[in-house]
């Protein structure tokens, strides 16, 4: 599904130039659930833009879902991420004078899907995370946790590769957040891959493999005889 070989990326601030990833190897198989944690200013959140195709690496190779990303343009890569990546984001990123249904059809008006078919998809998806009787609410309308609910059934309406989220229970309590980490072993369980950006150790430790970063490097044996690469 991932993977890349000595990925970097600097930026310039002044006359200083800063590595925020230096030489990273990172592999995820596909139908994986993996975080990825490190504190502010590890390189986690770089890592997660080069992963997301938001971004591209300086330097190293990039294959994501058997296509090598760095010589894309950026018409290819907005195509990839419309199409093969769904993203949830720490602040929800939901348009507040739409609908729960309508927000979760917006990718798939952006894709030309028929307005029959975007019906019935983001019933399928909103049904499948649980709120399928409050389509019709606004964000305002919604808790929480409701609304990250809504966040994670956009991310899934266009039936994508990979599911990336960046801090989902950030803004969440703990008892909500909890809520919100289970749906993800769901879709897990259900075939999805998944990676969870995350600074939370309590987080990454619910899911089966965490990737450590730390200065723009990745780190850390994950067991005995197994290494987090």
């Amino acid at each position: 599904m991932i993977i890349m070989q000595g990925i970097r990326k600097e930026y310039r601030m002044g006359d200083n130039v800063v590595a925020a990833l230096d030489g990273v190897d990172i592999h995820i198989k596909p139908h994986e659930f993996v975080s990825i944690i490190g504190p502010s200013g590890s390189g986690k959140s770089t890592l997660m833009n080069i992963i997301g195709c938001l971004d591209t690496a300086d330097e190293g190779t990039y294959i994501f879902d058997g296509q090598e990303i760095s010589d894309y343009s950026e018409d290819e890569l907005a195509t990839i991420r419309g199409k093969k990546i769904g993203f949830v984001f720490q602040q929800f990123n939901l348009l507040p004078k739409l609908t729960a249904r309508e927000n979760v059809e917006l990718p798939l008006i952006y894709q030309g899907v028929s307005v029959r078919r975007r019906h019935e998809r983001s019933e399928e998806v909103l049904r499948r995370v649980g709120l399928l009787e409050r389509m019709n609410h606004k964000p305002t309308e919604l808790s929480g946790g409701q609304q990250q609910r809504v966040a994670i059934a956009r991310a899934l309406a266009g039936n994508p590769t990979l599911i990336l989220a960046d801090e989902p229970t950030g803004n969440l309590d703990s008892k909500t957040g909890a809520e919100v980490m289970n749906l993800f072993h769901e879709l897990h369980e259900a075939g999805n891959t998944i990676v969870l950006i995350t600074h939370d150790a309590k987080i990454a430790a619910q899911t089966p493999r965490a990737i450590h970063i730390h200065d723009g490097r990745v780190l850390e044996p994950a067991g005995e005889g197994e290494v987090v690469i």
